[in-house]
């Protein structure tokens, strides 16, 4: 399924983004980069639009969890990469747009679940499964509320996630026109099989039908 290349690139824009962030070296490559400080920003765009180096902890907006479910999210979204997958496998037979959203959608969940799976061992502060997911994109954006807490400007984010949310959008879009398409062209189709047969009924039935056909016989 050449949309997996979608996926591939998601992935490696993501890693490369976060590895350039976070810092870290690649001794076979001779690759070292120094990273930013924890909480460190840098204005790309004024005060709206920031690059900040935070971790993500946990679940999504920054909520953090206990150890036990951290590994049980680390699990689940393994889990839920492979049946986006499955499903995205499923789906080859669909328009485009359909597989490119899947594609994206998970390339931003195998983005973020190798931060939870192996940054931890990486980067030596702890056991598999129980990394922290790295977060910069900071984007100002209107108050609001949400599981509790308010904030001021939109939770730090990454390419993954980024990646996820069009993914998503683009599902909810065209998902439902190709359903319905698809649902179209079969009550289409049995339409036409329904009017075939009554036509061949009618030849069948019809007494001129049937004097004809049988004087062509006779002739014959």
């Amino acid at each position: 399924m050449k949309v997996l290349y979608t996926t591939l690139i998601v992935i490696i824009i993501d890693q490369v983004s976060k590895f350039f962030v976070k810092g870290g070296t690649i001794p076979f490559l001779n690759i070292k980069a120094n990273g930013m400080d924890y909480g460190q920003s840098i204005n790309v765009i004024g005060d709206f639009f920031k690059i900040t180096f935070v971790e993500n902890p946990g679940l999504a907006f920054g909520i953090d969890v206990s150890n036990s479910s951290k590994l049980i999210l680390s699990i689940f979204s393994l889990l839920a990469s492979i049946g986006i997958f499955y499903y995205l496998y499923k789906s080859r037979n669909q328009k485009f747009i359909v597989r490119f959203a899947l594609a994206l959608i998970l390339g931003g969940a195998i983005g973020n679940l190798i931060d939870r799976t192996f940054y931890g061992v990486i980067y030596g502060y702890a056991p598999l499964f129980y990394g922290r997911v790295v977060d910069f994109f900071n984007v100002d954006f209107f108050d609001f509320t949400i599981f509790g807490r308010t904030y001021d400007r939109w939770p730090i984010f990454n390419i993954a996630d980024a990646s996820v949310s069009i993914g998503v959008i683009l599902l909810i879009i065209f998902h439902k026109s190709v359903e319905e398409k698809t649902e179209g062209e079969k009550e289409l189709l049995a339409t036409d099989e329904f009017s075939r047969n009554e036509n061949l009924e009618l030849e069948t039935t019809n007494p001129i039908v049937k004097n004809v056909e049988d004087n062509n016989r006779e002739e014959n």
